[in-house]
């Protein structure tokens, strides 16, 4: 039965190491708790050689958000392009929304093509892939990659907590999607089988320490934004018919600080409170 892309893998990330066990050897570790997720694909063929590219580095969790072709896992391209990875292309689950494919992922890193104005802190894709190895220690991660025309909007890339960027040929940096995905898969495959020469770039990505609180997941910090959001417009800080890029702003600094669930429950109380002297009489 394939595994859904909202259930935890907690039970086999335990630590940030796998045992890739040779042809049809058991992998575990970060290698079972990271989603790829695809948002939008065009093409079958892509999807196929996605999941081509995902088992070649030992990964199976494959996640399509409104793929543009119904029922493409057994669209005889993507089948075709994969190539042998028939099980991963056959397992991947569909679901409408990013939201949906980020539920209850505690860390995730989106791939873009262009530096952004806003969004989450960027990162080089090694140095992303040694803070997935530590995040994936404690529960679910994903990778997200965008549509092949579009690439991926900039509320999908502020629902992630880092970007990475490819440094390709600056005259030639056209890479399609299998082949961001394969970088990127390889940068993690060596990361999780334990590449000790990236941990100090991990540090500066602002990996949490082994005692610090869980991390808040994805769908938890969402609900803090909205509730922020909120309070903000009861103050009469936030304009909701000239919002500027206020949310975007705040977006970006919290992913700097890497949510705990603790945090975003204070934050939560703060917009609880004025909310609620906002609406009492007298409250002005």
């Amino acid at each position: 039965m394939a595994q859904s892309p909202v259930s935890s893998s907690r039970s086999h990330a335990v630590s940030g190491t796998a045992d890739p066990g040779g042809p049809g050897g058991p992998v575990r570790g970060g290698f079972t708790s990271t989603r790829f997720v695809l948002v939008e694909p065009s093409h079958p063929g892509n999807v196929g050689a996605a999941a081509r590219a995902l088992k070649t580095m030992g990964f199976s969790r494959l996640v399509l958000v409104a793929p543009r072709v119904a029922h493409v896992q057994s669209d005889p391209e993507a089948i075709a392009m994969a190539s042998g990875a028939d099980d991963v292309l056959a397992s991947a689950h569909v679901v409408p929304t990013l939201a949906d494919a980020l539920n209850g992922v505690q860390w995730s890193v989106a791939l873009t093509a262009r530096a952004r104005e806003y969004g989450p802190p960027q990162l080089p894709p090694r140095a992303a892939a040694s803070a997935a190895r530590e995040h994936a220690a404690s529960g679910d991660i994903a990778l997200v990659f965008g549509n092949e025309r579009t690439g991926l909007s900039n509320e999908d890339v502020e629902r992630c907590s880092a970007l990475a960027h490819i440094p390709a040929n600056p005259a030639y940096s056209s890479l399609n999607l299998a082949q961001a995905i394969q970088v990127l898969s390889y940068e993690l495959r060596i990361a999780y089988l334990g590449d000790a020469a990236t941990s100090g770039a991990a540090g500066a990505a602002g990996v949490p320490d082994s005692d610090a609180s869980p991390r808040a997941a994805s769908d938890e910090i969402e609900r803090m934004y909205v509730h922020l959001e909120n309070a903000l417009i009861a103050l009469e800080f936030l304009d909701p018919a000239n919002p500027k890029k206020l949310m975007s702003r705040l977006r970006r600094l919290f992913a700097r600080s890497g949510l705990e669930r603790e945090e975003v429950n204070i934050v939560r109380g703060i917009a609880k409170h004025i909310l609620l002297r906002a609406k009492a009489p007298g409250g002005e």
